[in-house]
């Protein structure tokens, strides 16, 4: 079973940092920064440093794991707070083909109605962040949101 990582990225602003997927022929929708983890990653933590660098050229303190999706992949999601991000200046083979669409960064209000007007995949992490969209800017309490496996 291949193992993927995903981040709840809360901005300086207390915003959600998030990647709008735009690609021929669907609707847009936001997905969470994160991969696949590769062989040479020493953990969990570190394939979402890796990331988080290739997609954002971005910076950023992981807190805790929050959420665990098992499917045809087991992704683990993960509760950051990024300090910078560039989108020029991030690498990886998916912004290198263009028909694998558009990836726009985009800051999202972390509040039930920011969410609501948004279409966050996987739905398990959009339920889980809608239902504690008022707590989510504060980090201490986002420790208590993890959801089991």
């Amino acid at each position: 079973m291949r193992e993927r990582v995903r981040s709840v990225l809360i901005t300086p602003a207390g915003r959600l940092l998030l990647i709008k997927r735009l690609r021929p022929g669907a609707a847009p929708y936001w997905v969470l920064p994160g991969g696949g983890v590769e062989a040479g990653d020493s953990s969990l933590e570190a394939a979402l440093h890796r990331e988080i660098h290739e997609e954002l050229a971005g910076t950023a303190t992981i807190c805790s794991l929050i959420h665990v999706i098992e499917g045809d992949d087991r992704q683990y999601v993960f509760l950051a707070r990024i300090h910078t991000w560039d989108p020029a200046r991030r690498s990886g083979p998916e912004f290198a083909d263009p028909a694998r669409g558009d990836y726009v960064v985009e800051e999202v209000p972390l509040t039930a109605a920011g969410l609501a007007g948004i279409t966050l995949v996987p739905v398990s992490v959009a339920c889980l962040l809608a239902d504690h969209a008022s707590t989510l800017s504060e980090l201490p309490d986002l420790r208590s949101v993890r959801q089991p496996a």
